[in-house]
């Protein structure tokens, strides 16, 4: 079996974790063993550990220096058609043994599942190309504070009325695992994930707001700078003063990029395995059909180099693929793992623990503020808070901040209202979708243009 040119031993992983990758394959490869000597039928084990270092400075000064670093080790055993699943974070052979001893022990008393087992033999990833994941940030600690100061002071200075501060942090971590099971895969690979964030409050009169802003990348050289982080939470808390309600009444809602990926997380629910095989999804049986307006195209693209959520194979070891999700507004795959998809009478998509880098294509030039010329009059949403979403109906109501928007120019901040409609609706009611597309995390899009939904104000 070909392991990813990352675990090498002579990458640069290999002086920087308590383990080298070989050690972790060992270790995965003792517990396959022995699971099978204590009579499995087959197995799957997952070794890794991680560390990082986390500063936050507030006012100026060091709040909290805190430094981790973890461990754990999975295994998950089949008798048959039972399965069982233990963990720990002793690495000790003894501690090993036990733990598949408990995994066994477990299987022995769960019901007996058809859909129960590993992946097939000729979904696993065979070939790891580098996707450039692993990028170390020799950050002391002295500098990350200086780095945080910096980016904290931006924020304090880019305007009078910024008075306090949450803080600014940052963030450093590395980590590497390995995967195996007894179909003989094992591979693995180290990852790195820096992260800079500053949050701030300004007051005018009696009023304050609190807004922040932040750059998460796996490489420290793609971060914005700590200067332009704070700024940006700077100005994202200084418009929202004065905020007021508005009139209950329907008009098209807008979503700024940083709030428009959570429509895409409400998707990516809908049409998961576990919804679909529990016909718990308010996109049950659409395969092949429309669901988005005809210009939305959605694709999960999980090899992008430096990417946030690639990755060669998923938490089963099954090869990744690029897929398109929807085309045109129809709904073209779902998102499965080995279990789900045996439920639905399918195979897996790669996608057992989630998507990767799932993008919603712009469908115009246009950005934020070419948006809201085309909306012309409506509501712009930069804040949505509570969980107001049913899964199984696709009923939405989400309480929410933004900025009341007229002859399509930001007029004033409002609060303290609610948005609402159906998910199946809004879908095939998305306007236009930016061109302005904000890369924090697995889902990825610019802002979104929604017509006709239901505000609830005052």
């Amino acid at each position: 079996m070909n392991k990813p040119t990352s675990s090498a031993p002579n990458s640069p992983a290999s002086d920087r974790f308590s383990n080298s990758a070989d050690a972790l394959h060992a270790i995965a490869q003792d517990m396959l063993s022995y699971a099978k000597k204590q009579g499995a039928t087959a197995a799957s084990a997952e070794v890794s550990e991680g560390f990082g270092q986390a500063v936050t400075v507030r006012q100026g000064e060091v709040e909290t220096i805190e430094y981790n670093r973890d461990k754990g080790l999975g295994i998950t055993v089949y008798l048959g058609q039972q399965r069982g699943n233990a963990s720990t974070s002793d690495f000790s052979p003894q501690a090993v043994r036990d733990t598949v001893d408990a995994a066994l022990s477990i299987a022995r008393y769960t019901a007996k599942d058809d859909c129960s087992g590993l992946p097939e033999a000729d979904s696993l990833a065979r070939e790891f190309p580098d996707l450039d994941l692993y990028h170390p940030w020799d950050l002391p600690v002295e500098d990350a504070i200086a780095l945080a100061r910096e980016c904290e002071q931006a924020a304090l200075d880019a305007d009078a009325r910024i008075h306090n501060s949450e803080g600014a942090t940052v963030n450093v971590h590395e980590a590497q695992f390995v995967l195996a099971n007894s179909l003989g895969f094992a591979a693995g690979y180290p990852t790195s994930r820096h992260s800079l964030s500053c949050s701030v409050i300004a007051g005018q009169d009696d009023a304050m707001e609190r807004d922040y802003w932040y750059s998460v990348a796996r490489r420290a050289g793609d971060l914005l700078g700590a200067q332009q982080v704070g700024r940006i939470a700077a100005e994202r808390t200084v418009r929202r003063l004065g905020s007021r309600q508005i009139a209950t009444m329907q008009v098209p809602v807008l979503f700024d990029a940083s709030v428009a990926s959570s429509l895409l997380g409400h998707f990516v629910g809908a049409v998961s395995g576990g919804s679909l095989y529990r016909k718990s999804s308010f996109l049950l049986d659409r395969l092949d059909q429309q669901v988005f307006s005809q210009h939305i195209n959605i694709a999960d693209i999980p090899d992008i180099s430096r990417g946030l959520a690639s990755g060669v194979f998923d938490d089963e070891g099954v090869r990744t693929q690029r897929r398109n999700l929807v085309e045109n507004g129809v709904l073209r795959g779902y998102f499965l793992g080995t279990y789900s998809a045996r439920k639905l009478g399918l195979r897996s998509t790669g996608n057992a623990g989630g998507n990767h880098n799932l993008i919603l294509q712009p469908s115009c030039t246009l950005d934020l503020d070419g948006l809201l010329k085309m909306m012309t009059r409506g509501l712009l949403v930069t804040e949505l808070l509570g969980q107001g979403v049913n899964a199984i109906t696709g009923d939405y109501s989400r309480g929410a901040a933004g900025f009341w928007v007229e002859n399509g120019e930001i007029q004033y901040p409002v609060h303290e209202i609610t948005i609402a409609g159906n998910l199946k609706e809004m879908y095939r009611n998305i306007a236009a979708v930016g061109n302005d597309v904000l890369v924090q995390g697995s889902r990825q899009c610019g802002s979104v243009l929604v017509e006709g939904m239901t505000i609830a104000g005052s």
